[in-house]
């Protein structure tokens, strides 16, 4: 279940940049999906609008000031509900890969679709996957289900012609004892590639990446909350763009249940050893950690060791944060951001 928080931020640096449509990948070596030896949607990048107010004159005092609202998300030339329902566009599956290790609490799976250049999507955004056969219920096709897209605009192949997810197969048992198995993320897991599979989309403004190269980008995930925020690494750190070179700060919270179920660990590791003054890495493992109280280290209890430098970088004019996965992480987060801003005389 999904949910949302709103993001403390303000006015963003004035040197912002346009993606480029032309784009290089830094290493092939990264497309790389091995099954995890060590260490599991939401977003808080809230509405994040800048507000430009327009200055009234004596003499214009009976026109109320208007208010311009300008987005500091990528939001030019975004396309969204290119292909609808009755009109998916159909891809095929070219690969998919369990990414958790057996000993695991559940699977989770990533998985590249064709798309031929057709689906124009951005990082943050999502797609909808039509699975198929028949709802028995209703006797109708099922319904589509939105996914959080897990690759950069270019996909993970670097030729734009691709899309990735990354699915958690969902099992479990309910009150009559019957085992049920989750019908989108089942057929999603279970495909074999060359399957084809109905996409539409691409849908979603609210997670796209701000403008600013500069910004300082706080990013908390649980789970395959991680989606959104793979998309946005690979593009800062894995690849190359003409008008876009992040220079700013990423920190990237991941919370997991086991050491097995920690998902892309080889990526961000590699990411870090690239770039380590521009990205920050801390996982929290729920099962397996705990902090200096003997609790759980949930993410919320991991964040609580940098709470006070996590409450600089918020009162930094570009800093965004997003926040993708269990709902659950929402409170703590909450609470700790508001005995901060206690003790620093504000109100959030």
């Amino acid at each position: 279940m999904a949910a949302s928080v709103s993001a403390v931020v303000s006015l963003p640096s004035s040197k912002s940049t346009i993606v480029s449509t032309r784009t290089s990948l830094i290493s092939q070596e990264r497309v790389s999906f091995t099954k995890v030896p060590h260490y599991k949607n939401v977003s808080t990048s809230g509405r994040l609008l800048s507000i430009r107010a327009q200055i009234t004159t004596e003499a214009e005092t009976e026109a109320p000031a208007k208010v311009e609202k300008i987005s500091k998300k990528q939001e030019e030339g975004v396309v969204t509900n290119k292909y609808r329902p009755k009109e998916p566009f159909v891809g095929r599956c070219l690969l998919n890969t369990k990414i958790t290790g057996d000993d695991a609490p559940g699977e989770t799976w990533h998985m590249v679709f064709s798309t031929e250049g057709e689906i124009p999507y951005r990082e943050g955004q999502s797609i909808g996957v039509i699975p198929d056969g028949i709802d028995p219920k209703n006797g109708k096709p099922h319904k589509l289900r939105l996914y959080s897209i897990a690759s950069s605009a270019i996909g993970d192949f670097g030729d734009s012609k691709t899309v990735s997810l990354c699915v958690k197969r969902l099992v479990y048992t309910n009150d009559q004892g019957v085992e049920v198995k989750g019908v989108c993320s089942n057929f999603l897991c279970d495909l074999k590639p060359g399957s084809e599979v109905q996409i539409t989309g691409p849908v979603g403004k609210e997670m796209l990446m701000p403008k600013d190269p500069n910004a300082t980008i706080i990013m908390l995930a649980t789970g395959t909350g991680i989606a959104p925020f793979r998309s946005f690494l690979w593009k800062m750190f894995f690849e190359k763009h003409e008008d876009y070179e992040f220079n700013g700060l990423a920190w990237l919270f991941l919370g997991v249940p086991t050491g097995s179920s920690l998902l892309y660990k080889e990526e961000f590791e590699k990411m870090k050893e690239m770039k380590p003054d521009n990205f920050r890495l801390d996982f929290a493992v729920s099962r397996e950690q705990t902090n200096d109280k003997g609790e759980k280290m949930y993410i919320q209890t991991r964040m609580a060791q940098y709470d006070r430098e996590l409450w600089e970088l918020l009162k930094k004019d570009n800093t965004f944060v997003y926040m993708c996965g269990l709902k659950g992480m929402e409170k703590g987060i909450d609470d700790i951001m508001v005995t901060l801003a206690a003790e620093d005389g504000k109100k959030i």
